[in-house]
């Protein structure tokens, strides 16, 4: 019997351990998920009792819904400019601050900072007014002879003032990045020097490959978090003018607590789950082109 308990004596600590975060992942998250699944079939309204009507939801969806139809498009215009200037910023600023320059962790520090209170509202209203038709932005243009206009509220710059908010908080992105550049051996860039090497040869043909890992982890995050985006959005522009920032997650808040329709706001969330699994996806198995690991021969995984 003490050999049979003490069998049971490691796996049961590890379940004790781990109990907390395993409750809270099954009471928080995966109920939910299981629950909105239930109501992405049924046309739950919080007013009315629950009524299953199948994929009546998702045939309104993708049939009859014109705003959907827009919130995607603008959603994957969002995430295919942001996400690639985010990264640029990021890899950029993190060349720079890899050096041993005295002071280097206080700029360090103050370009992260941004990162850190990026996503609240007091960041986003102080965005909206800084470009403004009257905002910081167009002053500085004004000094220089060039006639400023509402950023936020003409259609053709709207959502570039939401993809430049989002780039200019790339310092978790950085701070990734250069924990990377510290794991790049100094004698590649040693040898590369005496075989006459320049430093942008020395950057696409060492820092890049040996990067990749980092650039594939933050370019799957960047993605994650760019589907999503919602705050600045909501607070900046209410997805105008025009519909022109009329982002999926704005969609599916609108539809939840504006309208009530949580039977079709749940359905909306799952085929933003869809399509962030199939986008990461798609990410994955490109990788093995352009991801290298210092295990791999030949680059081949």
């Amino acid at each position: 019997m003490k050999r049979f308990l003490s069998r049971w004596d490691a796996p049961v600590a590890g379940y004790l351990f781990i109990a907390p975060w395993l409750i809270g992942f099954l009471w928080l998250t995966a109920y939910p998920m299981l629950l909105s699944l239930y109501y992405s079939f049924t046309d739950y309204t919080l007013m009315e009792s629950i009524d299953w009507v199948g994929f009546k939801n998702y045939i309104k969806m993708f049939t009859n819904d014109a705003k959907f139809v827009q919130s995607v498009k603008v959603t994957f215009l969002y995430v295919l400019a942001s996400v690639p200037l985010k990264l640029v910023a990021a890899l950029f600023v993190a060349v720079i601050l890899n050096k041993a320059v005295k002071g280097i962790s206080a700029y360090r520090t103050a370009i992260y900072f941004p990162s850190l209170i990026g996503g609240s509202i007091a960041v986003s209203l102080l965005w909206s007014n800084m470009f403004g038709v009257d905002g910081f932005f167009n002053k500085l243009l004004d000094l220089v002879g060039i006639q400023g206009i509402g950023w936020i509220t003409n259609p053709g710059t709207a959502l570039g003032s939401l993809i430049l908010l989002n780039t200019w908080q790339f310092g978790s992105a950085m701070v990734i990045f250069l924990a990377g550049l510290k794991q790049i051996p100094k004698d590649l860039y040693e040898a590369s020097s005496v075989d006459g090497a320049s430093r942008w040869t020395q950057f696409r043909s060492i820092t890049l490959p040996m990067l990749s890992p980092t650039l594939y982890f933050n370019l799957i995050m960047g993605v994650i978090s760019a589907f999503q985006m919602f705050t600045s959005a909501f607070v900046i522009t209410r997805g105008g003018p025009m519909n022109s920032t009329y982002v999926y997650a704005l969609y599916l808040y609108e539809q939840a607590f504006n309208r009530y329709q949580l039977g079709y706001a749940s359905a909306l969330a799952w085929v933003m789950l869809i399509m962030i699994v199939v986008v990461t996806a798609l990410i994955s198995g490109s990788s093995k082109y352009w991801v290298f690991y210092e295990t791999d021969m030949g680059g081949k995984k």
